[in-house]
């Protein structure tokens, strides 16, 4: 069979990556439709491989599949995406440093209701004083009825 290129059983095994992603990278416009044999077996041209590395590598460090198809989709074009990547790349930084600051926040309530756990006197709490009596800002409601 006189083929230039790549079946998709091939092109999976040799990227680490699913058929059915390869599908959905296909369907969302981040790999180009493949060539089709006479059979209708897609046929992936040499650079699928090195686009499937870049994904996986941008997967890794959190892009999402919309912001990965942009960046394909300018380099595409024929221009370099590079100033479009660091914009993507110092939000993605923001949003991260954001999101460890309020999970070092957590962490610590947790351990301080850990800390103080023996210690809590057993109140008049709606549910568990445990959790009611960490950085209280709202007023206690009534007690439940059983």
């Amino acid at each position: 069979m006189g083929r230039d290129g790549l079946l998709i059983g091939e092109i999976s095994a040799r990227s680490g990556v699913s058929r059915k992603a390869l599908r959905l990278y296909e369907t969302n416009g981040i790999l180009p439709a493949p060539r089709r044999t006479a059979s209708r077996y897609r046929i992936y041209g040499p650079d699928a491989l090195a686009v499937l590395a870049f994904v996986r590598q941008a997967k890794r460090l959190g892009f999402q599949l919309k912001e990965i198809k942009e960046i394909v989709a300018i380099r595409r074009s024929g221009s370099a995406p590079c100033v479009h990547v660091r914009r993507l790349v110092e939000r993605k930084q923001t949003e991260l440093e954001k999101l460890l600051s309020d999970a070092k926040q957590v962490r610590d309530r947790l351990r301080g209701v850990l800390k103080d756990w023996s210690s809590r006197p057993r109140s008049d709490a709606a549910v568990c004083p445990h959790i009611e009596s960490v950085n209280a800002t709202t007023p206690r409601r009534t007690r439940w009825k059983a």
